[in-house]
């Protein structure tokens, strides 16, 4: 089975579902989540059912606290897996998920939770398309640091605004799709915020830092006027930022940001991604994964609400 992330079509499939490997960091590797579900006797990662106009990245999150009693932090997409249930065609989306903390509480669908080292969670899951998603989290391993790089939500008509470009704000539809990012961007458990200059770019975290009661540093580089004059320069303070531990989200503009993914793709191993057609549509997101020799995954989420674009495959 080849794992592949692609926008989903919902009527050809009959169910959709998503879930996660989850797991701790531990001194001799990571450790993976695998829960026991009576009805069916065998062992797979935390996944569920998409609630009614649920988006995939949502019930992952979702199922893993229910099916493990943690919290946790989405990263990267890890592929998609397809088979046939009594229902029909279904396909289960994965992502790789830190654990948060929580207590397990056995309940009629996951009864047992397990943490494992890598090999021996292959040995006891139940399905091969688990173990090939098991593989991919392997091979991307653990982030040391993410990047959240964000595109700014629609701002007013320009031939409407009479003030400095630079001061132009959201439009109505820009600020909704600003509270649809707060929430999606929650999930990967930002540790800090950075924005370009343009207030368009302030506004669309602007709801996030409010939910994190955090200050956002502005970058001048990473923003068009900045970016234009020295994209070498942005380029390295991109990197300065992306050195940092946990999770960084920047707030940029469509003149910046297919540049620098493109140049942080090329030379990378990162299927699925064209280093020569980079989308960026407003309000979009690139959920970037570094690891000690640096880009390690690039996943992009086309909207606000969690649909996912061009992403990572195998």
């Amino acid at each position: 089975m080849t794992l592949s992330i692609s926008p989903v079509d919902p009527a050809g499939i009959d169910v959709l579902a998503a879930g996660a490997v989850l797991y701790r960091p531990d001194p001799d590797g990571p450790q993976v989540a695998l829960v026991h579900r009576p009805r069916y006797d065998d062992w797979s990662f935390p996944k569920g059912k998409l609630d009614p106009d649920e988006a995939m990245p949502f019930a992952a999150a979702r199922e893993v606290a229910e099916e493990t009693g943690q919290r946790c932090r989405l990263g990267a997409l890890l592929g998609d897996v397809r088979y046939e249930v009594a229902e029909g065609s279904k396909l289960v989306r994965y992502w790789a998920a830190e654990a948060g903390g929580g207590g397990f509480v056995a309940n009629h669908e996951t009864d047992e939770l397990r943490w494992l080292p890598l090999d021996e969670a292959a040995a006891l899951l139940s399905y091969q398309h688990d173990r090939e998603v098991l593989h991919r989290f392997t091979e991307i391993g653990p982030p040391r640091s993410m990047v959240l790089l964000v595109r700014h939500a629609k701002a007013g008509s320009r031939s409407q605004w009479e003030g400095e470009d630079a001061l132009r704000p959201l439009s109505a539809t820009g600020r909704a799709q600003a509270e649809h990012l707060d929430e999606l961007l929650a999930l990967f458990g930002p540790d800090r915020l950075y924005t370009a200059p343009p207030q368009r770019c302030r506004d669309t975290i602007g709801p996030l830092a409010a939910r994190l009661g955090v200050d956002m540093g502005v970058e001048p580089r990473l923003g068009e006027e900045g970016y234009w004059a020295n994209p070498p320069a942005a380029l390295s303070r991109l990197t300065e930022l992306a050195a940092q531990p946990g999770v960084t989200v920047i707030s940029s503009q469509g003149g910046v940001i297919p540049d620098l993914v493109a140049m942080l793709v090329v030379g990378r191993s990162i299927p699925g991604v064209d280093p020569d057609d980079v989308p960026a549509r407003k309000a979009s997101t690139w959920v970037l994964g570094f690891g000690a020799d640096g880009l390690r995954s690039a996943d992009y989420y086309r909207e606000p609400k969690g649909g996912i674009g061009a992403a990572t495959g195998g």
